[in-house]
């Protein structure tokens, strides 16, 4: 697409950009920064860049039009400062948000086309980042920087869009965590598979270091994808291979002694009070073979040399002062993941940009695994080809309903319709599954939607105080608290300036300690408080419920900080305040969270909307993973799970994939 902002919607940006800055030196010009801008947007596909213009121009209006731009770099910190910072109206704190994309133009300032250009970047020299490629790596045990060739998908592997199959046996809907495992298992029976995907492909080779082309393209809604009350921002993989390509890779299991806090919440069990019930046993047999075929064990220590640590280091000093058994009884530890083994061909390199994709060949996602199995024994993909509707045979004479084919959108808008001898399997993710469903008449689709809740928390070290966490991966400790974890997070420059709180030279200054900050993040269950409204999520959050676990998860990380010797802490408050040593942390956070819009909320683990049960009143899919009422269409991706899982939802979801298709052939 072209430039998606005119030249009034880059003047507001602009004037903004320069009010921000405003008694900083910046390292690039504000037209720089809209430039970064008009470039991250063209690569977004879909209506969001449309979205976000409208915004644009309302916010111009709301800080006064004529007068914001002409005025004064004085007079319009003051409007913002009343009108954005300090609101308490919702749609103005929603337009709040919108600094956020100043601050990714800014910090994700990229020059040519690759990381040798970028050596005298001025943005990241400013703040002292070094990109992969150009760090220091001599020290004994570290691991060099380096691409693995011969682990991605090749060209044999996809069908062209002028070549589309008139039919098949199988049609897979969605190529991540579930549709991945799905296609390998059904591929492995004999089956006729073919995988449509709406996102492109992105082998390592394509995959760069510059993150506003990366959460551009690889990303929904560039990674801006947002709850209908822009409360959440909620984060999904739209390419091949799905969310398994910008993940972390971390694999935890719903209920496994000395990783998962005792006294949490029994999933299984929880899900057999509400008409679902798994066999344990059978699950846990499901999460060996996927371990198994993954690759999945605990990472390396050296991933997580400074930030890892610091929140081991935080946590172990904090629970020693506290007598509550569920700090006492809080397992912690090194992440288990599907990539990164200790001494294993395609180690971590932890360069720091999981979430942007890996560019080294190194991270075990779908297509470096599962969906390589499932061509190996047959199957094919189709990517930028959107699935827009299941459609029927005739009904049977009790009523049900057998799938006859699935009609698909083209990059290019052709219209395809391809048959199903055998069957359908939707693993498109929660959103896009439901949407999927309710759109081709499936009663109840896309309700009780649950998230778990992400929210960030950084802190700022000593100077003494060796640091450099973007030296490594990304998230690599955790501590289970039961009603909550706690993750350690580093990011790269673009992305951190979105979790690192503040306003004008305040973020600035926050950012320009890069190399002294420390940052983890909160986890809580938010549990079927979601459900689909047209083709966008509405969630709202149990202000008697779920805020009082946020007060408390911020409260607790925030002294974890300090116990790990930080000088202040920044937790992700809309207003931007600094929490300091002195300070009563639990009564600030009871004073300062009152509403989601108080906080930078966000998450990538949708669950739920067409949950398995036994009774068609209560849940969308039966127990053997068919939609109720059909003989041949079955859904295997989170979406299927009937309440939150409080954990990472990919091991999950590839274990009930595998629960559905693996033990068996569901289509024979």
């Amino acid at each position: 697409m072209g430039r998606p902002f005119n030249a009034i919607h880059a003047l507001i940006l602009r004037k903004m950009t320069e009010t921000f800055f405003h008694g900083r030196t910046m390292a690039i010009t504000p037209h720089e920064v809209i430039e970064n801008m008009q470039d991250q947007f063209s690569n977004i596909e879909g209506d969001k860049p449309q979205e976000i213009g409208w915004t644009i121009l309302a916010l111009g209006l709301v800080l006064g039009g004529p007068l914001f731009i002409w005025g004064s770099p004085a007079f319009r910190r003051r409007r913002i400062e009343k009108r954005l910072q300090n609101t308490k109206v919702n749609v103005l704190q929603d337009l709040a948000r919108l600094r956020g994309i100043i601050y990714a133009g800014y910090y994700g300032h990229w020059q040519g086309n690759d990381q040798d250009d970028n050596i005298d970047n001025p943005v990241l020299n400013a703040i002292g980042y070094t990109l992969p490629k150009h760090r220091d790596r001599t020290q004994t045990g570290d691991l060099e920087i380096k691409y693995i060739p011969g682990r991605d998908l090749t060209h044999t592997a996809f069908i062209g869009h002028d070549a589309v199959p008139a039919e098949t046996d199988i049609i897979v809907i969605g190529s991540g965590a579930g549709g991945g495992t799905a296609a390998a298992e059904l591929a492995r029976y004999g089956h006729k598979v073919l995988i449509v995907e709406a996102g492109p492909h992105y082998p390592s080779s394509r995959i760069t270091h510059e993150e506003k082309r990366m959460t551009a393209r690889l990303f929904v809604d560039g990674a801006i994808q947002s709850s209908t009350d822009n409360d959440l921002i909620v984060f999904q993989g739209r390419c091949v291979g799905g969310s398994t390509v910008i993940n972390n890779g971390i694999c935890l299991r719903v209920k496994q002694p000395g990783h998962i806090h005792p006294d949490a919440q029994d999933v299984v069990a929880k899900w057999h009070q509400l008409g679902a019930p798994i066999d344990p046993r059978a699950l846990d047999a499901s999460y060996d073979a996927v371990e198994q075929a993954m690759g999945i064990g605990t990472i390396a220590q050296r991933s997580g040399r400074m930030n890892g640590n610091h929140l081991m280091r935080g946590w172990q000093a904090h629970a020693a002062l506290k007598s509550d058994p569920m700090d006492a009884n809080a397992p912690y530890g090194w992440f288990r993941k599907n990539w990164g083994r200790a001494n294993s061909a395609e180690e971590c390199v932890y360069c720091g940009y999981c979430n942007t994709g890996c560019p080294y060949g190194r991270k075990n996602g779908m297509p470096q695994s599962r969906l390589r199995d499932a061509v190996r024994d047959g199957a094919r993909i189709m990517c930028d080809a959107k699935a827009s509707e299941i459609r029927w045979k005739p009904r049977h004479a009790d009523g049900s309903r057998t799938a006859d084919g699935v009609a698909i959108t083209l990059e290019d808008g052709r219209r395809r319709y391809i048959r199903a001898r055998k069957g359908v399997v939707v693993a498109a993710g929660t959103l896009a599954s439901s949407r999927l469903l309710r759109d081709s008449g499936v009663a109840g689709a896309g309700t009780g939607i649950s998230l778990n809740i992400a929210c960030p928390v950084v802190a700022l070290m000593p100077e003494n105080a060796p640091q450099r966490a973007w030296d490594e991966d990304q998230m690599t400790t955790y501590v289970d608290r039961g009603d909550f974890l706690l993750e350690s997070h580093f990011q790269p420059p673009m992305s951190m300036a979105s979790l690192v709180p503040g306003w004008f030279e305040g973020h600035f200054d926050r950012m320009h300690h890069y190399n002294r900050l420390a940052s983890a993040g909160v986890l809580f269950p938010a549990d079927r408080r979601g459900q689909l409204a047209g083709d966008r999520l509405r969630f709202k959050l149990d202000r008697e419920v779920d805020l009082p676990v946020l007060r408390s998860a911020l409260a607790t990380l925030c002294k974890v900080h300090f116990a790990a010797g930080a000088l202040e802490v920044y937790p992700a408050l809309s207003r931007g305040q600094t929490v300091t040593r002195d300070m009563d942390v639990d009564a600030f956070m009871d004073d300062h969270i009152n509403e989601p819009d108080d906080v930078t909320l966000s998450s990538s683990h949708p669950q739920g909307g067409n949950a398995i049960g036994i009774d068609p009143e209560n849940s969308v899919i039966g127990m053997d993973f068919k939609v109720h009422g059909t003989r041949n269409v079955m859904v295997t991706d989170a979406s299927v799970m009937p309440s939150c899982i409080r954990v990472n939802a990919q091991l999950t979801t590839m274990a009930m994939t595998h629960y559905a298709t693996g033990r068996h052939d569901p289509f024979a």
